[in-house]
């Protein structure tokens, strides 16, 4: 099943890993590999490209930092292949995201002259990038005919776990997805309060948004890993920022 309906399918700039994706999860089809198991091999991919930052081997780390993206395609290409789809999977998966993406930042940090603060900064702003990109392109996906709906808009109680999913780990793990996003949710949400009353995002504002996917994200400091921009990092996410103020202003203007 794919995540939208194909008039409302776009280009999605962080999407880059889903050929890989793709043919990764083709490879695991009829093998014992479960979704959650390639979930934990990208936080493993992702912990070595950590490794690499703190070894100061910046080519390496952005390789590794891209085939996270890649891997972290195929869990849920190889959920839709095996119908296994899971809320404990997808809980999963955004709470490694936001884990990872703050080593990431820290390793920065440590092997650079950047304030330790003005890292916490960059963290925030990059959760709140993100969260902006997931709030328009789920409420997309909630109102695309045929579209994947395992992602809700408003995140507030518990869901029922899927065939094959014990309700304790959706549990656990929504509880900590909640934590760890809530914040986030709650301020982009208070930003553009009636994006959800939208019918449609037009393609071109959704491949707009995309520039704040994670996976762009990653591409960016994978490119400027190896070009020894290491001290750039963290202060161009932070002004990166301010084009949040402008995708919300294009949407409230422009998209009704």
């Amino acid at each position: 099943m794919s995540k939208l309906a194909a008039k409302d399918k776009f280009l999605d700039l962080s999407d880059y890993g889903r050929s890989f994706g793709r043919f990764f999860a083709h490879q695991l089809k009829n093998t014992c590999f479960t979704p959650i198991h390639v979930t934990l091999l990208f936080g493993l991919t992702g912990l070595i490209a950590i490794y690499c930052i703190l070894k100061n081997y910046y080519f390496f780390a952005g390789f590794f930092i891209l085939l996270k993206s890649g891997i972290d395609a195929a869990d849920g290409e190889l959920a839709r292949l095996k119908k296994t789809p899971s809320y404990s999977g997808r809980y999963l998966d955004s709470v490694f995201d936001i884990v990872l993406n703050f080593m990431f930042l820290m390793a920065i940090c440590y092997v650079s002259k950047t304030s330790i603060w003005f890292t916490f900064l960059a963290f925030i702003c990059i959760q709140l990038q993100g969260t902006l990109y997931n709030y328009y392109y789920v409420i997309l996906r909630n109102k695309s005919v045929g579209g994947d709906s395992t992602s809700k808009i408003f995140e507030y109680k518990t869901p029922i776990a899927l065939p094959g999913e014990s309700q304790e780990s959706v549990n656990i793990l929504f509880g900590i997805y909640t934590i760890v996003y809530g914040t986030f949710d709650k301020i982009i949400h208070a930003l553009d309060q009636q994006a959800y009353k939208v019918n449609n995002f037009p393609n071109w504002f959704m491949t707009l948004l995309s520039l704040y996917g994670l996976g762009f994200q990653l591409l960016i400091i994978a490119i400027m890993l190896p070009m020894g921009w290491i001290e750039l990092i963290v202060p161009f996410f932070i002004v990166y920022t301010l084009l949040i103020f402008i995708l919300i202003g294009i949407r409230k203007v422009f998209i009704k």
